[in-house]
């Protein structure tokens, strides 16, 4: 996500306490939310699947490959 995105979140905010939203403002609002949170968990996900474990008998999991591909990422 964009900072540009990330600055009309936040701005979004500061005018919901100080003088409240319109209803358009409102629904932009929940969709910038939304999309946020998708990046987040997006990255999240890369993530995890680039980390390896090493196992006691010395064997390396990657969990991506364990688990990740499983959702289609």
């Amino acid at each position: 996500m964009d900072r540009q995105k990330i600055n009309r979140i936040n701005e979004l905010y500061r005018k919901s306490k100080a003088e409240g939203l319109t209803d358009a403002e409102r629904r932009e609002q929940k969709i910038l939310r939304m999309e946020y949170l998708e990046s987040v968990k997006r990255n999240l996900r890369v993530q995890l699947n680039n980390i390896d474990i090493e196992e006691k008998d010395g064997t390396v999991v990657n969990l991506g490959e364990k688990y990740g591909n499983k959702r289609g990422n």
